[in-house]
């Protein structure tokens, strides 16, 4: 009886060691869209408040020197698979919702690893890599379930996209998995949509499996252009944010802080389920801020140089932080360099799951992220724009820029996010210690908060000491570790510098496969679907609602067929009246 009992006991212990070393842990990426490096708290300014996304960052590591491409479509080509997007054909613009181009069908994207690892693997939000058919949409591409639009932003109510710079009609982009999915009347603010939809999946998830799941918000992307209003919030939530002058700004305060409310949910929702300590939890911004042009939001990526669109630090440099209790050592700032393709081998290291496709360019950064360990990344490529005619590249701290996109906004524009705030450091405090996320955590101390906050907010000189020399050859050279706001152009100083830099940058346009990118079908008009955005190469026939035109041609097809039919019967008969 004694050996019985003994032998049950270490059956149980090594039952439990074992699910402790062989555990796969919970996956959980927040997207954020078109956030400005600013517009979080826990770089300084407290202008926006983001309490609960900032509880997150300071009891996990804030990634500090985290980089994107500067555009949605290739930021989110890059992130799904591990790659840049120069060598997928994804580099050049993003894809509008008429375009039929997508993320090629031959690349391995994250969900399929997971989802062969055993993992229950969710989109929730924005997908934006292509619809046109659709093999080209979430669940045909790994992901177990999906809830959300498939083009590049919806309005924040009604849920409909409309291409104020095209006749076509206005469509619904609505769907969970292939079905469209109307929503009742009220309509629910789309991030809180999001928000429900995450925390309703995560409380119904069964435990058995392992979780991968991405929030990829809308916000705080822009809307619909003109005439509707592209940037909304709660009106509530807007009155929180009066001492913002700025109108526009002040409803982008909103739109964060609805957003940064729903991750305190979310983090609520994983504890309550008891999952927590088996979770790793990613916020990021897919890239910088667009603070003015198309879809500008007044965003602030200051003190950084440049915006969403641009090669500068601005539109490439973006909010990250990560949290879990698998981190060794947590509470800190890494100024590691990390590009968005490392996420993908972050996150199968993590999961113990093989990766053996050379083509990638994607390193490992758990143990850097987990261990504090030196990053093995050197390199950056920003992005090759062959369409606008810029490229990017950094290397070891150095930072290439040949050529340029955009003169208006190449420079530091937008708020430093100071101007509007008189909020004390102890109100700020209180904020992060009373935050929903904050009740799920370990325990901060004001002095964490403090030296964490500190150390992740960037500071430079007046942008108007800044140095741009005249270059002959359309290049720029900065040293960004000691000059982050890109103020002091080095191209004249350091020849060997440029000329090695130029090398590398060819030796990656060597690699650079053709784009992609389609131009428009007119086919695509939501008007043949039931207004509402589909995959129109490809007719369904439950959401498919014919033209006028569609309907005349059917129509004649028809009458051909009667009158060819009446023919054979006239023929017959008179066949008959011959013989007789």
């Amino acid at each position: 009886m004694k050996n019985l009992k003994s032998f049950i006991n270490t059956f149980i212990l090594i039952n439990v060691i074992s699910r402790n070393v062989y555990a796969k842990p919970n996956i959980v990426i927040i997207m954020a869209d078109d956030l400005g490096f600013n517009d979080v708290s826990f770089h300084g300014s407290s202008e926006i408040p983001t309490p609960n996304i900032d509880a997150l960052a300071y009891n996990g590591v804030i990634l500090n020197r985290f980089y994107t491409p500067p555009l949605c479509t290739p930021s989110r080509s890059s992130f799904m698979t591990g790659k840049y997007p120069s060598k997928i054909g994804m580099h050049e613009f993003v894809i509008p919702s008429d375009e039929p181009w997508g993320l090629p069908l031959e690349e391995k994207i994250m969900p399929e690893y997971f989802k062969e690892a055993g993992y229950k693997t969710a989109l929730i939000g924005k997908w934006h890599l292509g619809f046109y058919k659709k093999a080209y949409t979430p669940t045909m591409r790994g992901f177990d379930s999906f809830f959300g639009y498939l083009g590049p932003y919806i309005g924040y109510y009604d849920y409909t996209l409309k291409m104020h710079d095209r006749n076509y009609s206005r469509g619904y982009d609505m769907r969970r998995n292939l079905k469209v999915n109307h929503i009742k009347q009220p309509k629910r603010y789309a991030t809180d949509l999001f928000t429900d939809e995450a925390v309703n999946l995560i409380s119904k998830h069964d435990t058995k499996d392992p979780l991968f799941l991405v929030l990829s918000h809308l916000a705080p992307h822009a809307g619909n252009e003109f005439p509707d209003n592209p940037l909304e919030a709660p009106v509530e939530e807007i009155k929180k944010f009066d001492y913002i002058k700025d109108p526009k700004r002040r409803t982008l305060a909103a739109m964060i802080s609805v957003m940064d409310q729903g991750i305190g949910r979310v983090v609520t929702a994983l504890n309550d389920k008891g999952i927590m300590n088996e979770t790793i939890i990613l916020f990021y911004s897919d890239n910088g801020g667009p603070t003015e042009g198309q879809h500008s939001t007044a965003a602030s990526n200051h003190p950084l140089r440049g915006q969403k669109g641009t090669a500068y630090e601005g539109g490439c440099r973006v909010v990250a932080c990560i949290y879990s209790p698998l981190i060794k050592r947590p509470q800190r700032v890494s100024n590691d360099f990390m590009y968005v393709t490392d996420l993908l081998k972050l996150f199968t290291t993590a999961a113990s799951i093989e990766t053996d496709d050379e083509s990638l360019d994607s390193v490992n950064q758990w143990e850097t992220i987990s261990e504090g360990l030196k990053s093995p990344r050197q390199e950056i490529l920003y992005n090759i724009e062959n369409a606008v005619g810029y490229s990017a590249i950094m290397y070891d701290g150095w930072k290439l820029i040949n050529g340029s996109e955009n003169m208006n906004t190449n420079t530091w524009i937008g708020v430093s996010g100071f101007e509007n705030v008189n909020v004390s450091f102890r109100s700020y405090i209180k904020k992060v210690f009373e935050s929903e996320a904050a009740k799920s955590l370990p325990k901060l101390s004001a002095v964490t908060i403090k030296e964490m906050r500190a150390a992740a907010t960037v500071t430079c000189e007046n942008s108007e000491h800044s140095r741009d020399v005249k270059s002959t050859t359309g290049l720029k050279l900065f040293e960004i570790i000691n000059d982050p706001c890109e103020q002091h152009d080095l191209v004249n100083a350091y020849d060997e510098k440029v000329s090695f830099l130029v090398a590398l940058l060819e030796n990656h346009i060597q690699n650079v496969v053709p784009s992609k990118r389609k131009l428009m079908d007119p086919n695509c008009d939501p008007a043949h679907f039931n207004y509402t955005w589909t995959w129109w190469q490809e007719v369904d026939e439950s959401t498919s609602n014919h033209s006028y035109k569609d309907t005349l041609i059917s129509i004649a097809i028809a009458i051909s067929a009667l009158f060819v039919i009446f023919l054979l019967i006239q023929g017959t008969r008179t066949k008959k009246a011959f013989q007789k």
